[in-house]
């Protein structure tokens, strides 16, 4: 069995029925039709209703595993010369809740994400209920003319979130779509809303790693300078062994670390 589905663990069908049938009650309608997801997730099993919401059903189970992944983030964090700034959640409800409010404050400040319906629990379940995006593609199957093309867009959206002290936390190509010739961010994880410094570090330090094997280097910092001015281009400096540790980020640290501290230079910082 993959390990990812090994650790999500399995919702029993019974479960999974009575989260339908609360979604047809609680939306006024006899039947619904449901469509489950092959996703490569941890943290939920998702679904679409009637081609209408996007679902993420999440038990006890993907609130254990985010709490085990949190702590190892936080470990990350500390030893890239800071305190461990990722927040954890002890139930499926508390998960669910947080992603509700983050995409909503998201949308707020007029960053494109899925508008999001509902967040509530059935039978010790957590249920989020978004916007179904039809057509949309993750980063990873964007062409790299695309991306190139685009980057810098991608840096704006992020400065955006940062500038209203805001932070998305797991920055990776799958959490950045694109639908209808708009980039959306999803699944943003919570970070201390008192850490800003390094949450913002971070973040940008995450999208250099996932611009970085696709258009270089150079045109991945080139494209960040445009929003970030260069003390914060050094500050990233500090997480990209970090975020390179990680499973989901494959990039060239030292030519990417080189890069930030040439622009840096140019600039002045």
């Amino acid at each position: 069995m993959d390990i990812r589905r090994l650790a999500r663990g399995t919702v029993e069908w019974s479960r999974i029925e009575r989260v339908v049938q609360t979604l047809a009650d609680r939306y006024d309608r006899e039947c619904v039709r449901v469509e489950f997801l092959e996703a490569d997730n941890w943290l939920s099993t998702p679904c679409v209703i009637d081609d209408e919401w996007f679902v993420k059903i999440v038990s006890r189970q993907n609130a254990l595993v985010h709490a085990v992944l949190t702590t190892g983030r936080n470990v990350g964090a500390f030893s890239s010369g800071t305190e461990g700034f990722f927040d954890r959640f002890d139930t499926p409800r508390e998960m669910v809740e947080h992603e509700y409010e983050a995409t909503e404050r998201m949308r707020e400040i007029g960053v494109n994400a899925p508008r999001p319906i509902d967040a509530f629990e059935v039978n010790g379940l957590g249920v989020l209920v978004l916007e179904y995006l039809p057509e949309f593609e993750s980063l990873d199957d964007v062409s790299d003319a695309v991306i190139a093309d685009r980057a810098a867009e991608l840096f704006e959206m992020l400065s955006s979130l940062h500038e209203h002290g805001l932070a998305h936390g797991d920055l990776r190509a799958e959490n950045i779509l694109l639908s209808d010739g708009e980039f959306y961010f999803i699944d943003a994880t919570s970070v201390h809303d008192d850490r800003a410094d390094e949450t913002t570090a971070y973040d940008l330090a995450c999208a250099l790693a996932v611009l970085e094997p696709r258009i270089g280097p150079r045109k991945a910092v080139d494209a960040a300078t445009t929003a970030y001015p260069p003390s914060t281009l050094l500050s990233a400096r500090a997480f990209l062994d970090f975020v390179r540790l990680r499973p989901d980020h494959e990039f060239d640290s030292t030519t990417l670390r080189s890069e930030l501290e040439k622009a840096a230079d140019l600039s002045g910082g």
